[in-house]
């Protein structure tokens, strides 16, 4: 599912994410940790395990609703820091809903970010892990007419065949300084702080020339989105 100024159906090839892990004496932990280390001092970002798909979802659509006299915000932590997001949910009801009951339920909890396309977008929330998974339910709810798809702003990922506004789990961070992308994709909400993290994910070597993005060389993984102020139980 990939958010472009000209929609087009593009799957992305699954990434590998499986990990193998060798076995060896104090000298090769050593070698390894010093490895992490440099790793992440060159990129910001701590050295992390692909993490295995967790499959196909089947999920039932929530019937969550969120007091838009709140404030909401979701603060999503990586391997390569936290941002927080201002969620929009006086404009964006039902996509917001959704997004919310989806944290609630863990269910991006040790997911990735399985695209980064530069000065673009970074793509996440996919539980196959490569772009064309989903929880089993879609969300439409047509997006504001007027937003501003610039720099922090995030929204739910469709394909070029879906309605305007429909959402799954999957969704992207704006990180170019303008995607110019049309008024089709709901909105989650914008990032208010985090900017430099978004940046770094943003910055990081794929493994492809296609430049619409594709996988980073190492992963980028979604630790917890933590939602405040909680819904009534």
């Amino acid at each position: 599912m990939r958010p472009i100024a000209t929609v087009v159906t593009v799957v992305l090839a699954a990434a590998s994410l499986g990990a193998l892990a060798g076995c060896g004496g104090s000298d090769d932990a050593a070698t390894s940790a010093a490895t992490n280390t440099q790793a992440a001092s060159n990129t910001g970002c701590e050295q992390v395990a692909a993490p295995a798909p967790k499959g196909p979802q089947h999920l039932k659509k929530p019937t969550l609703q969120l007091d838009p006299g709140k404030r909401w915000t979701a603060t999503v932590t990586t391997n390569c820091g936290a941002f927080t997001i201002a969620l929009a949910v006086d404009r964006q009801p039902k996509t917001t809903a959704s997004f919310v009951s989806l944290v609630r339920k863990g269910f991006y909890d040790g997911l990735t970010f399985h695209r980064i396309a530069p000065d673009f977008v970074i793509q996440g929330g996919d539980p196959l892990g490569n772009g064309s998974g989903g929880p089993g339910y879609k969300v439409v709810e047509s997006p504001p007419r007027r937003f501003d798809y610039a720099y922090g702003a995030v929204a739910m990922a469709k394909t070029a065949t879906d309605p305007n506004g429909t959402s799954g789990s999957q969704f992207f961070v704006v990180v170019g300084e303008d995607a110019n992308l049309p008024p089709q994709y709901a909105v989650v909400g914008k990032v208010t702080a985090g900017f430099d993290v978004i940046t770094r994910i943003g910055n990081l070597e794929v493994s492809t020339s296609d430049p619409q993005g594709g996988p980073p060389v190492d992963p980028v993984v979604i630790d917890s989105i933590k939602v405040a102020p909680k819904p009534a139980s």
